[in-house]
Parts: C-alpha cells; sequence; structure tokens
C-alpha cells in the first residue's frame, strides 16, 4: 500500500467527512397548484400559501405590527418560490397580450391601487430582490383591491365567473381581494376544431357537436341546421338531435318547423324516460304554437 493512500485513509478515519442532512418537515407556507380550464385552453398557477396566523397582513405599520406586504413593495404573490402562472394558449389580460407560456408572477400593492406584474425570468427565489429586473417584465396591469365581508386565514388564488371565453382570477387574503381578468378567443379554436373534425371522417356525433356549439353561442344558426341535418342522415332520429334542431330553427324564426321538430324529440325522450326533455320539449312547443299564429 502506498504511502499517499495509506495518509488518506487515516485522515478519513480520525476526520470523517461531514455530510449535510436536511429534514423533511411541514411548510409553513404548504404548496399549492390549482388548475382551471377555460373554453378549451387552461390556467395553472404555482404558489405557496401562508397564514395570517393573527398577523397584520397589508399596509403600514398597524397597532405596532409591520405589514407582511407593505405597500409599494414588490410581493411575490405568496411564499417561498416565486409564484408562476402558466397558460395553455395565448390569452389577452386587461388589452397586453399573454402568449402561451409560464410567467412568474409579482404585485406591487399599494391602499388604492395594485400593479400587478406578468414576469419573464421564472429563475428568481421568492421576489428576486436586487435581481429583479423591470425590463424582464411582459407587461403590468393595475387592479383595484377590494374589502371582503369574511376572513381568508391562508392566501388563496381561486378563479371565477368562468365562461369559454373569460375567468376572472381572484388573489385573496385577509379581508382583501384583487381580481384580475383573462379573455381567451375559443370561438376561434373551435373554428379550426370543427373544421379539423369534419375534415378528417366526421360522424353523426361530430356534426351534432359542432351544431350544438353554434346554437349554444347564438352563432351562425343556418350552418348549425346543416350539420344537424346531416347529423341526422347519418346517425338516424334521436331525441337530442330534434331537440338542438328545434332551438336553431325557432332561433331562424321557423317556428312551424321548430315545433315539429320539438313534438318528435319529444316523443323519442318520453320512449326512453328522458322526463326533463319531455318537459322541455312540451314548453317550447306550448310557447312557439302561439308564435306561428303571429
Amino acid at each position: 500500500m502506498g504511502r499517499e493512500l495509506l495518509v488518506i485513509l487515516v485522515l478519513l478515519l480520525f476526520f470523517p467527512i461531514q455530510t449535510h442532512s436536511q429534514i423533511n418537515h411541514p411548510k409553513a407556507s404548504p404548496f399549492s397548484i390549482i388548475e382551471q380550464e377555460v373554453g378549451l385552453s387552461k390556467i395553472k398557477v404555482e404558489y405557496s400559501r401562508p397564514a395570517v396566523r393573527g398577523r397584520h397582513v397589508f399596509g403600514p405599520q398597524l397597532d405596532g405590527q409591520k405589514g407582511l406586504v407593505p405597500y409599494g413593495r414588490i410581493w411575490r404573490v405568496g411564499a417561498n418560490e416565486s409564484t408562476k402562472i402558466s397558460v395553455s394558449t395565448a390569452m389577452e389580460v386587461m388589452g397586453n397580450h399573454l402568449p402561451k407560456g409560464t410567467y412568474a408572477l409579482y404585485a406591487f400593492p399599494e391602499e388604492d391601487i395594485w400593479e400587478i406584474a406578468f414576469h419573464t425570468n421564472i429563475k428568481h427565489w421568492g421576489d428576486g430582490r436586487k435581481n429583479y429586473d423591470v425590463e424582464e417584465d411582459l407587461f403590468r396591469i393595475e387592479v383595484k383591491p377590494e374589502k371582503i365581508p369574511y376572513h381568508q386565514e391562508n392566501f388563496l388564488i381561486a378563479f371565477d365567473s368562468i365562461t369559454h371565453n373569460s375567468t376572472q382570477m381572484q388573489l385573496v387574503w385577509a379581508n382583501t381581494k384583487a381580481t384580475i381578468p383573462f379573455k381567451i378567443d375559443t370561438h376561434a379554436q373551435m373554428e379550426l376544431e370543427i373544421a379539423n373534425q369534419i375534415k378528417s371522417n366526421p360522424t353523426a356525433q361530430t356534426y351534432y357537436e359542432a351544431a350544438r356549439y353554434l346554437q349554444e353561442q347564438g352563432r351562425d344558426y343556418p350552418r348549425a341546421l346543416e350539420y344537424l341535418n346531416k347529423a341526422l342522415a347519418i346517425g338516424g332520429d334521436t331525441y337530442y338531435f330534434h331537440r338542438v334542431k328545434s332551438l336553431v330553427e325557432a332561433a331562424l324564426g321557423d317556428y312551424k318547423n321548430a315545433v315539429i321538430s320539438a313534438q318528435k324529440s319529444l316523443e323519442l325522450a318520453n320512449e326512453q324516460d328522458k322526463d326533463e326533455f319531455v318537459l322541455m320539449n312540451q314548453k317550447n312547443i306550448k310557447l312557439w304554437k302561439t308564435r306561428t299564429k303571429d
């Protein structure tokens, strides 16, 4: 055994290498992920949720307590790592274009106005402090905070007022809520989806679903009627094909044929014990019969 190797073994014996262990422990601000579908798109937010725990949260010192989130200073919109927001398709936020991708979300709260930054650098820990570069903001918006009539203990990011084309992201903590509106051009996505599906071996259900979408959105009723006729030609009579056909015909002002279609839907629904469709058709038939007399 060489002298050098012997020396190394002696050193390891008397001076063992120190390893750093880290205990896995529950976090004071637990991590959370929220995903929300909006039309054909998705919004995902990854953030940590600090708790109030009896402390003063927003603003200047109050009753001897310094605010956890002082006015005029950057806030990571949560705790620990920076909050990340990912969008699966391009969206619009208060007139600003938000491309598909992942962004860090920051806030600059004031008493009457919050400035919200969608930031392209997602590598900062927390708010980035001195490393934060305003030039890396994709854009900033201003939202007005509001007081809520209840207490939100853990910081919460939630989505509400969800439609096919929009939603509102809410930042809620203590007794304060700030709302960020999102808009999505779902109709453009749907038109592309319809075109692709009809181009590639469409079925009766393909035509029905395309027609139902147009009917629900109040768009292009003549095309919706064309799709429904194709669905019936391929798939035969069903209570739901005739149900939507009656709604489209009524929207076109053709109440006579709307009554005929609704009656057919009622009969088929009755055979399958679909009571709710029987009642809906009965109601519409009664209404549309009065309009055929106008």
